[in-house]
């Protein structure tokens, strides 16, 4: 009940809007600042495999194999990640202010959030990852007031010219109506 409440309601689509904002400014003023200022992530990196996140009792390396990705994949290809974190940061910002692909920018805005905190980093990052999951949890009420209340639409019209497939409309609420997908 509650949980149709936050995928349905649009008191719920407005308290969700203004938290998306508000994460989406923080993506975009952190990727705007990495793109402006010459950002290089190898020193991050390197403090990241040579000082892993750690068991205190036993001082074993808790997270192995992203110490071992970012060894043998990130620090090789660091002009890469150089490129890829500010951009991401600040496409993750766009789509959640706009409301555009929202649940994707959602989406990535936590994976960021994981891979820095598997690197050791806690900052904002807990905060935010909490907050994203609240957003991507509401589902595609978090972009009711966005992009996505016309983009959706239209994207699932082309996945079903795609397909071939028609999809049923959704059904539910409180009097039964047809819910927009």
């Amino acid at each position: 009940m509650v949980m149709r409440w936050f995928k349905e309601n649009v008191w719920a689509a407005v308290a969700i809007t203004l938290l998306r904002i508000y994460v989406g400014w923080q993506w975009i003023d952190a990727g705007w600042h990495k793109l402006t200022g010459g950002f290089n992530a190898t020193g991050f990196l390197k403090g990241a495999t040579t000082k892993p996140v750690t068991d205190h009792a036993t001082q074993a390396v808790i997270f192995p194999n992203y110490t071992y990705f970012l060894e043998h994949f990130a620090l090789p290809n660091a002009k890469l990640i150089n490129v890829l974190i500010p951009l991401g940061e600040f496409l993750i910002g766009i789509g959640l202010i706009v409301g555009g692909l929202t649940l994707t920018a959602a989406f990535f805005g936590m994976m960021l959030n994981l891979l820095f905190l598997f690197a050791g980093t806690v900052s904002t990052n807990p905060w935010l990852l909490l907050l994203a999951f609240v957003i991507f949890t509401a589902g595609a009420n978090a972009g009711r007031f966005g992009l996505d209340a016309y983009l959706l639409p239209w994207l699932a019209k082309g996945w079903t010219k795609l397909t071939g497939r028609e999809t049923k409309p959704k059904t539910g609420g409180m009097n039964g109506k047809i819910l927009p997908h």
